[in-house]
């Protein structure tokens, strides 16, 4: 593959678990060169949370969750907690365009690794600190985890069935959406530096993350003064679109406007109720949609699901099967788009891997190197970056400063 966007950019990733890594992946998948800093012995925690794993965990083969976040980084295994390890990271810093870390707020403070005393040795510097509630405020203190911003940030509120349990969103979404912000943030203060030849200090919270991702439903809050309900499937703004059970099994359907929903009655054999005052508007459907809807999803358990999803792609209506993981791989869009990929390294072989959806020039742009072994690139990164010459690796490894 020809070079990234990001190409002679370089990371340091002190972060661990999702949100951090999925930020640094997408650098790295985009060009960047990333140095994943890991403790030795364990490592980011995710390579040990499965199964499933990816060959035998016992030989230090890593859990899928690890494999989903980590690809086209070079890992770097040194005891932070330790004064000479703790350099060691401060003289890697000294080479590095941006640092990406998610320890507790003020928790690199005491290893000299915070964005004052790493801004002072590197001015350009871009220091990107995520944490659960930010470095200020009342929660700043406390650690947090997906699951816990789901429920404080609203999401699990909106998300279930009516009257039923309120539920989490299927994957960790609040650190997927930080990443993705923490991203975007990077590279906006990496474009300001280039003007003005200082780096920024980052602050991203996942809870910020949850409360700004809450979109339309924040604001149908803040415009009426109405917090918003769990709809399941529904849609609280537009109607319908939602799940719709046929004869055998579940699909969606979404109709976005009134020439759609004229064109959905036509086929349903219903054209009658693209006339009738109290469906004619999107707006009169979402007042009653207690009374749409019932007719809609009567007329719907009637034919098959292959039936109603070729007939309203036919006549232009967005619909379409809910699928379960296996059949997302096994679609033909999927598959020709080419998302399940596999990246081979030297100890494991052919690992799985999800490619990113950024393409460029008809191209993907994903990183060609698999996830690393913890500790893979120690010594030629120390080498590189930190001048550390083979004896001295030899005493650090001795001392179990680097692993």
């Amino acid at each position: 593959m020809a070079e990234g966007p990001l190409a002679g950019v370089r990371i340091l990733d002190l972060s661990r678990v999702l949100a951090g890594p999925w930020a640094t992946q997408l650098l790295a998948d985009l060009g960047a060169e990333v140095i994943k800093v890991e403790r030795p012995g364990g490592g980011d925690e995710t390579r040990g949370w499965g199964p499933p794993w990816a060959g035998d965990p016992a030989a230090g083969a890593p859990s899928a969750y690890f494999l989903c976040a980590n690809r086209g980084k070079r890992s770097v295994a040194v005891d932070l907690a330790r004064p000479e390890g703790a350099a060691l990271v401060a003289r890697l810093a000294e080479r590095c365009d941006a640092l990406v870390e998610n320890f507790k707020v003020g928790g690199l403070a005491r290893y000299g690794l915070d964005y004052a005393s790493l801004s002072a040795r590197n001015p350009r510097l871009v220091y990107c600190s995520i944490t659960g509630f930010g470095q200020d405020g009342p929660y700043a203190a406390r650690p947090g985890y997906d699951l816990l911003i789901q429920a404080m940030g609203g999401l699990m509120s909106i998300t279930g069935e009516p009257g039923g349990e309120p539920q989490k969103v299927g994957v960790a979404l609040t650190d997927v959406l930080t990443g993705l912000y923490a991203a975007v943030a990077v590279l906006a203060a990496l474009r300001e530096r280039d003007r003005t030849g200082r780096g920024r200090h980052i602050d991203l919270a996942l809870m910020d993350v949850e409360v700004a991702c809450l979109a339309n439903q924040a604001l149908n809050y803040l415009v009426s003064g109405e917090p918003p309900r769990r709809l399941g499937n529904a849609h609280p703004n537009i109607v319908p679109y939602q799940a719709f059970e046929a004869a055998d099994g579940w699909f969606v359907v979404a109709v976005g406007n009134d020439a759609q929903f004229r064109r959905f009655c036509d086929v349903l054999g219903l054209a009658g109720l693209a006339d009738e005052p109290r469906f004619a508007t999107n707006a009169a459907r979402v007042r009653h949609r207690e009374a749409l809807i019932p007719l809609l999803a009567a007329r719907l358990r009637e034919r098959p699901r292959a039936h109603w999803v070729q007939a309203l792609e036919a006549a232009a209506v967005p619909a379409g099967p809910i699928n379960d993981v296996a059949d997302v791989f096994a679609d033909p869009q999927v598959r020709h788009r080419g998302l399940a990929r596999r990246l081979t390294h030297p100890r494991w072989g052919a690992l799985p891997q999800v490619a990113s959806p950024i393409r460029m020039d008809g191209a993907a742009r994903m990183a060609e190197a698999a996830p690393p072994a913890l500790g893979e690139h120690t010594e030629d990164v120390l080498r590189e970056l930190a001048g550390v010459e083979a004896g001295e690796i030899a005493r650090l490894r001795e001392a179990g400063i680097i692993g």
